[in-house]
């Protein structure tokens, strides 16, 4: 664990040094998506057996994906690209050190009600000068999920999360659960691989928008 830790830093070191001393800066915005969970930490486990950990991570590949096949992508960073564990405070860390313009951390939701479901958009409870571009584009990504996956809008909310927090002092961020895994529908659902690829289209919509 201490040797996967000191790799990440080093990745972390690596990417601000490419910035600061070499890269041509991007005229695109830059986009932090954060894959939640990850490593030992599985996240929500659906009715089905699948991982919440997994989920995320392809959509956010997907995401990734699709925006390399643009004629003019954007300037997309994950804060994990395979299934390891990345401390929360890293994961901030990261979208800092890269300048972020947006940070968008990835979820599934879970609840002991097995017909509970629908999307969940989570803004920083903080008070910033990013809190209303926060809610503005948490209010955009719920009304695109809804009209491209006919998923049910649950509402934007303010949560203390950590990444929220720790990141809403010089990005716009938002923190999104994307249907219930314990949903039997919604957890079939979302683990379907064309489906992913319709979630995947519908928050990199978002995002350009």
């Amino acid at each position: 664990m201490k040797k996967v830790l000191k790799n990440v830093s080093f990745v972390f070191l690596l990417l601000k040094m490419c910035i600061v001393f070499g890269q041509e800066m991007s005229a695109q915005k830059r986009i932090i998506i954060d894959v939640g969970h990850g490593g030992k930490d599985s996240g929500a486990i659906g009715v089905n057996g699948i991982q919440e950990k997994d989920v995320v991570l392809n959509i956010a590949s997907a995401i990734l994906k699709l925006n390399n096949e643009l004629e003019n992508p954007l300037d997309i960073y994950l804060t994990r690209y395979s299934d390891t564990l990345i401390s929360l405070s890293d994961r901030a860390k990261l979208a800092k050190a890269l300048n972020a313009d947006l940070f968008v951390s990835l979820h599934c939701n879970h609840s002991d009600n097995r017909n509970a479901r629908g999307i969940e958009v989570y803004v920083s409870n903080r008070q910033t000068e990013y809190t209303k571009e926060s809610i503005w584009f948490a209010y955009q990504l719920q009304e695109i999920l809804n009209k491209k996956l006919s998923f049910d809008i649950r509402g934007v909310k303010f949560a203390n999360f950590q990444v929220l927090r720790e990141t809403v002092g010089f990005c716009p961020s938002v923190l999104l659960e994307l249907g219930f895994l314990s949903n039997k529908d919604e957890g079939t659902y979302i683990s379907n691989a064309t489906n992913i690829q319709f979630a995947a289209n519908a928050i990199l919509l978002s995002i350009q928008n």
